[in-house]
């Protein structure tokens, strides 16, 4: 048996982290390999702020106050807390993760990916500058990636600060890359001369509604619509909108992956319970990636939020209009809340949708196949 190892973003305590980490586990599983998730050392971020020379003892006390600077019920806050301090004891050893750090173990394959592994110029010190994320000082006898992103990252922010010619150096000694998007597509092939391929994310390949045994049967008590954003990036007027939207419809607001002014209840659950709460859900509004990804593969009503990126700050539009269009669900997606009403109103033909999935399930499982082995 293939010792195989994935280095992604599982550390991170989010949903679409850990179920991507989860998908292409169980991907690679399927095909044989026995697998490991393997840690990088985290960098300093490319650019720098100021609160990023703290330690880290303080950003985290300087997080846990953010936290009550944003507009939501008080009980919520608390609940949105503990629901951050215990996500990885609680969820970890699902994917197989201890606490002790698992460095450059000796492995038949690396598969870097899937999510924004790439994305090095930001000012996330989680995450910052770190060459292992391009296979710097692997033990591996082959290394690929699966459906990695360079997110905000492009290729002429990786001139301005200096990174592509150690970036497209790193690349050019993977056996094999495949890309999340068209971006980090027109990265790999301007920095190798190789055109990578193009695979959607392990959530979408992998079948979690019909494969996957630990997704719960949830009673849905009433009628909700899901909000799944981060804490702090829907604005009080696009709240104010959702709260009265809800109202009209009779649907309560369910809060996943951040708090909300706007929420009825704040949903604290395991990964697998969150794509039950989808399934049940009546329709959803996310600004996210892997909320338009749960909505997809639970055949919802969905909205998504687009946020433009200017200069440095984030923005959700490449990743999510590259994702939509490849879905044919462009027109789920807009910049103005109000237009929710109607877009969710509107049908969306999953049979055709399912169709696209099955045609991109069986090429992402090819890919692995043939470069798992070489």
């Amino acid at each position: 048996m293939k010792k195989v190892g994935i280095m992604s973003m599982q550390r991170i305590a989010n949903y679409g982290s850990f179920l991507q980490g989860y998908a292409l586990k169980q991907l690679i599983e399927e095909l044989g390999g026995n697998v490991e998730f393997v840690d990088y050392h985290v960098g300093a971020p490319v650019i720098a702020e100021k609160a990023d020379s703290r330690n880290k003892f303080v950003r985290k006390i300087e997080k846990g106050l953010e936290t009550f600077r944003y507009q939501a019920p008080f009980a919520h806050k608390l609940a949105f807390i503990r629901y951050k301090q215990s996500f990885a004891q609680k969820y970890m050893p699902l994917l197989g993760i201890t606490d002790e750090i698992n460095y450059n173990p000796t492995l038949d394959c690396l598969v870097i990916g899937s999510d924004e592994v790439f994305n090095c110029i930001q000012k996330n010190s989680n995450v910052g500058y770190s060459p292992e994320l391009f296979g710097k000082d692997n033990h591996a006898k082959r290394l690929i990636t699966y459906a990695a992103s360079f997110g905000n990252t492009t290729l002429e922010k990786l001139t301005k600060y200096k990174k592509a010619d150690e970036v497209g150096a790193l690349l050019k000694k993977f056996d094999a890359i495949s890309v999340r998007d068209a971006n980090s597509g027109a990265i790999v092939d301007q920095l190798t001369g190789k055109e990578p391929v193009y695979n959607l994310d392990p959530v979408l390949i992998y079948d979690y509604m019909n494969c996957c045994d630990k997704i719960p049967q949830l009673r849905a008590d009433e009628k909700y619509l899901i909000l799944y954003a981060y804490a702090g990036r829907i604005s009080n007027e696009e709240a104010d909108w959702i709260a009265a939207y809800a109202k009209k419809k009779n649907l309560k607001v369910y809060a996943i992956g951040g708090i909300q002014k706007c929420a009825d209840r704040f949903v604290d659950c395991s990964p697998f319970e969150v794509l039950a709460y989808f399934r049940n859900a009546d329709e959803v509004i996310t600004d996210t990636f892997h909320g338009s990804i749960f909505s997809v593969i639970a055949h919802r009503p969905f909205t998504t939020l687009i946020r433009k990126s200017v200069g440095n700050s984030y923005g959700n539009e490449e990743k999510l209009s590259d994702l939509l269009e490849r879905l044919g669900l462009a027109d789920r997606m807009t910049t103005k809340i109000e237009d929710a009403e109607n877009i969710n109103d509107k049908a969306i033909d999953y049979a055709k949708v399912d169709e696209l999935l099955k045609a991109h399930r069986e090429v992402a499982k090819e890919y692995l196949r043939s470069n798992l082995e070489g």
